[in-house]
């Protein structure tokens, strides 16, 4: 009987792929088994779910939420819950709506690139020039089949049809991989396009089939760890879920990748903040039963009222003895010797360290021979230690920046090495803003952006203007005068220099 289903399975999929192959749309799946196919009907559900859920005042800047895929009969109260701590009147100029794969695995995510989402409610536009930037990305360059049957993204769509009066294009991504790291650069990737103007919706059930009580249980203490905003934390939950002694346990949350990656796009971010809507699992539903639920969390991703609180300078928030800095650019030489002689990162004593390099920051590394450009890579923010983040950038400044060859034995004598420790990217609304060597600039127009580090206009003695105009033509590339309709974003950074000897 298995072998039957399966061969039927597989004419199903076949029969599925060659209707897409003759339309560039996506077409429904999910319509008729997690929500009504019939266009009045489904409009009267969605209606009925707003009407009964749980709500909370609208926020004026909601940058993501994180909301169930189940069947509306189970967790529409609570997905309606999720949007409707939305400003319905937001006009979004775009919505990323991602979900983890529940039918393959492959090394990277999908974006749907070659048509239109259609639903019952109608046709929802794909933003295609986001999405075929993001093909040309090594992550995602998987075809778009795994959307064909994925239900998570999908049982989505009507509820943005529904509910925003100004229906922004969407970019729908699923994400395959289990990688850590992985889904690490999937979210530097999608970095440039997580600011204020763009939605993120993360779909995603909580526990899957654990009795009524324990999903209660492990529901909360996987919300509680999306909430404290560090990814560390939440995966450590996830590990600690899994030991529960529930046989019906088989996760604590199928989108738990999607999850990761909106914690590691939030994190360092001292702006933004995390909130629980609400909560029920299926045992809650008349249609379910109590000894096999699905769970349900709506949580929110919101900008705190940034417009009473003052900037604090990264120089009143950290310093570096000189000892400090001479340890940590030792770290970044004897790790790029190390893997050039060894083929192997250095092993760090973490305890021997002073506690300013193991607090979280973001950070550059920057390699030089006889003052020429050999390198340069980093992260804005982390949630990992400094060391941590000066070991990899000094590994892929050396061995990994797309424009120089890898740093070789015979050079490394040679090199210069320069750290700038980061702050938090802050968008400003007048270029007066800028202070020439105190802040870096970080330029955003469309899919396309750029930064220079504060010392770099210093060090070519450029005024404010220059300043923008190269990075807008060399480094975000929309040309000269590019800025001028950007958003632009200024960062302060401690910049430590290696000392000659």
């Amino acid at each position: 009987m298995r072998r039957v289903c399966f061969v039927l399975l597989s004419i199903f999929i076949v029969m599925e792929t060659f209707s897409q192959s003759r339309t560039s749309d996506r077409q429904p799946y999910a319509a008729g088994r997690f929500y009504s196919a019939d266009k009045e009907t489904l409009t009267n559900d969605i209606t009925q779910l707003f009407e009964s859920c749980v709500k909370t005042s609208a926020h004026p800047t909601v940058r993501a939420i994180i909301c169930p895929h189940a069947g509306y009969v189970y967790s529409g109260k609570i997905a309606a819950s999720a949007y409707s701590v939305i400003d319905r009147n937001t006009a979004y100029k775009n919505i990323f709506v991602i979900g983890s794969s529940h039918v393959m695995a492959f090394e990277g995510a999908s974006v749907y690139n070659t048509g239109d989402y259609v639903t019952p409610l109608g046709r929802l536009t794909v933003n295609k020039e986001i999405a075929n930037s993001l093909k040309k990305e090594k992550l995602f360059d998987f075809p778009v089949n795994a959307h064909l049957q994925e239900h998570s993204l999908e049982v989505q769509m009507p509820f943005i049809q529904y509910y925003f009066k100004n229906i922004p294009p969407v970019i729908p991504i699923i994400i395959a991989t289990n990688d850590v790291n992985s889904i690490r650069k999937i979210a530097d990737i999608l970095r440039p396009w997580f600011t204020p103007e763009n939605l993120f919706i993360i779909s995603s059930d909580f526990s899957h089939y654990p009795s009524y009580k324990t999903a209660n249980e492990v529901d909360n203490a996987t919300a509680n760890a999306i909430v404290s905003g560090d990814p560390k934390k939440f995966l450590d939950v996830m590990k600690k879920n899994s030991y529960i002694n529930d046989p019906g346990l088989s996760t604590s949350m199928c989108g738990w990748t999607s999850g990761l990656l909106l914690l590691y796009l939030a994190e360092g971010n001292k702006y933004l903040e995390f909130k629980k809507i609400d909560y029920c699992n299926s045992g809650d539903s008349k249609y379910g039963n109590k000894d096999e639920v699905v769970g349900y969390n709506a949580i929110a991703l919101t900008e705190k009222n940034s417009g009473t609180q003052t900037a604090k300078s990264l120089s009143d928030e950290v310093t570096f003895s000189p000892k400090e800095k001479e340890q940590l650019i030792s770290l970044a030489r004897d790790n790029i010797k190390s893997l050039l002689y060894d083929k192997k990162r250095i092993s760090v004593n973490k305890e021997t360290l002073p506690e300013v390099l193991k607090k979280p920051y973001g950070a550059f590394v920057t390699l030089k021979i006889n003052g020429s450009l050999r390198g340069c890579i980093g992260r804005f923010i982390s949630s990992d230690p400094l060391y941590e983040v000066v070991l990899e950038s000094s590994q892929s400044s050396a061995f990994e920046d797309p424009r120089f060859p890898s740093l070789t034995k015979e050079e490394l004598p040679k090199t210069d090495i320069e750290i700038t420790v980061l702050g938090a990217l802050r968008k400003i609304s007048s270029i007066k803003e800028i202070v020439l060597g105190k802040h870096g600039i970080y330029i955003k127009k469309d899919f396309r952006s750029g930064t220079m580090l504060p010392q770099v206009a210093t060090e070519n003695n450029w005024d404010v203007e220059e300043f923008l105009g190269y990075t807008s033509r060399d480094k975000a590339g929309i040309g000269w005068d590019g800025w001028k309709d950007a958003d632009i974003y200024i960062y302060e950074g401690i910049v430590i220099e290696e000392k000659k000897k």
